[in-house]
């Protein structure tokens, strides 16, 4: 009888330790803006009610740029770029040691870079990694398109952007004197995942976005709208009345484009969006049918846009509040972000209900499940705050660390299996446990 009890048991530990060995990878974070392409993470805040406890717990070097690293199945992996070479490193997430890594010659910024040089050089694009295929997808700032095996960082095969799709250099859409508004950061936006293509802003004259093979790189499909690429994150997925699409802000408009079939690359809808400095940042956040767009400097606001098979149609526009980097999440009948301090917006009316707490034009959010925004800004900031669940009518911040990094938070922060990983434009990657181990 305790020889069968004792079997039951092992028995029973077994199967938990299994599951929680999956557990452990469900809050993966594979690519740009996390699980679900909006920053909304099923893992809690780590917040006790008292105190926030965060423990570092290892730093690496990965190379200057404003790329985010990702985060799978126990490996971190991270672009950026040194000594004339992109280079794109695998490490054990757990404890920051190199598993593999690669590199290949790149310049420190976009063959048509102009402008802004002090604040945008490196790698800016955020990898893409499609965990099923086993294959690592990155974007360097000259467009070098690389796909590699994510086990071993064997190379599948190249492209790159400027070459193959013939883009030039971004206009000065704000028309100022001589060109001075005129700004080019290079290739800036992560590429997507949608079954077994590939889809990428190649922001070129056979379109705005381009959809690839992701196992050979062959062209699958060009949008109709051919336009320059914004410097957002990324395109990111929507569907439109059931139909399969995907949403971008480009250089001039918000563009929504289906990825169905014989209609992939069809225009859904054009929402006209120009910023002055090529200023469309941002990515925009989708909720159902809506979406969430926002910018600075000459279109300084935040709007919500219903799409339909139809078209586009603006709900509202808030003029007196905006994103000039930090990506919106949409959440509960509510909008936020870390941009000039942190911002709760009113999703049906466009209404800011509390805005607070010090942060600058560097910063990204997370929203955890237990309600609440991690936000990592300026020079190595983050901070924890409340949500409209619990603070519906004022910002309150309940923690705050100070200087984790070296340099402007430019990198999105992750979160996965109960770590932040943050990331500095110096190169400087940190790893904090949250909520004790």
């Amino acid at each position: 009888m305790k020889r069968h009890v004792m079997a039951v048991r092992i028995a029973i530990w077994s199967c938990v330790a299994i599951c929680g060995a999956g557990a452990a990878f469900a809050a993966d974070w594979p690519h740009w803006r996390g699980p679900s392409h909006d920053d909304r993470s099923s893992e809690p805040s780590g917040w006790t009610g008292s105190r926030w406890p965060v423990e570092k717990k290892w730093t690496a070097e990965v190379g200057e740029g404003a790329s985010s690293p990702i985060v799978a199945k126990g490996k971190l992996y991270a672009l950026g770029w040194k000594d004339g070479r992109d280079r794109l490193v695998c490490l054990d997430a757990a404890n920051g040691q190199e598993i593999w890594a690669q590199s290949y010659h790149a310049p420190q910024y976009g063959r048509h870079s102009a402008g802004d040089k002090g604040l945008y050089r490196g790698v800016s694009a955020t990898p893409a990694l499609d965990a099923d295929a086993g294959l690592l997808f990155t974007v360097g700032i000259d467009g070098e398109l690389v796909c590699w095996n994510a086990d071993d960082g064997r190379e599948a095969w190249r492209l790159n952007l400027y070459d193959t799709f013939r883009a030039g250099q971004r206009p000065d859409v704000g028309g100022r004197r001589g060109g001075q508004g005129r700004r080019d950061y290079g290739y800036t936006s992560s590429p997507l995942v949608q079954g077994e293509t590939l889809i990428v802003e190649a922001g070129s004259p056979e379109g705005a976005l381009i959809a690839l093979d992701k196992r050979t790189g062959k062209k699958q499909w060009a949008s109709e709208a051919r336009e320059e690429a914004g410097h957002s994150g990324g395109p990111v997925p929507i569907a439109v009345e059931g139909v399969p699409c995907v949403a971008v802000l480009a250089l001039r408009n918000l563009l929504v484009v289906r990825t169905d079939g014989a209609n992939a690359g069809k225009t859904v809808a054009t929402f006209p969006w120009t910023t002055d400095f090529a200023n469309n940042i941002p990515t925009p956040a989708v909720s159902g049918h809506s979406l969430i767009v926002t910018s600075a400097y000459n279109q300084f606001a935040i709007c919500r846009v219903d799409v339909s098979l139809n078209g586009a149609k603006e709900v509202w526009r808030t003029k007196d509040v905006a994103s000039g980097v930090c990506s919106p999440i949409v959440h509960d009948g509510r909008i936020y972000w870390a941009w000039q301090g942190v911002h709760c917006v009113d999703f049906a009316t466009g209404k800011e209900l509390w805005h607070g707490g010090s942060v600058g034009a560097a910063g990204s959010c997370i929203l955890t499940a237990d309600d609440r925004l991690i936000v990592w800004a300026d020079r190595g900031d983050l901070l924890l705050a409340e949500t409209a669940k619990r603070s519906p009518a004022r910002y309150t911040e309940l923690a705050r660390l100070r200087r984790i990094g070296d340099a402007d938070a430019w990198p999105h922060v992750v979160l996965a299996s109960g770590r932040l990983y943050c990331r500095d434009r110096a190169g400087r990657l940190t790893c904090l446990a949250i909520g004790g181990e």
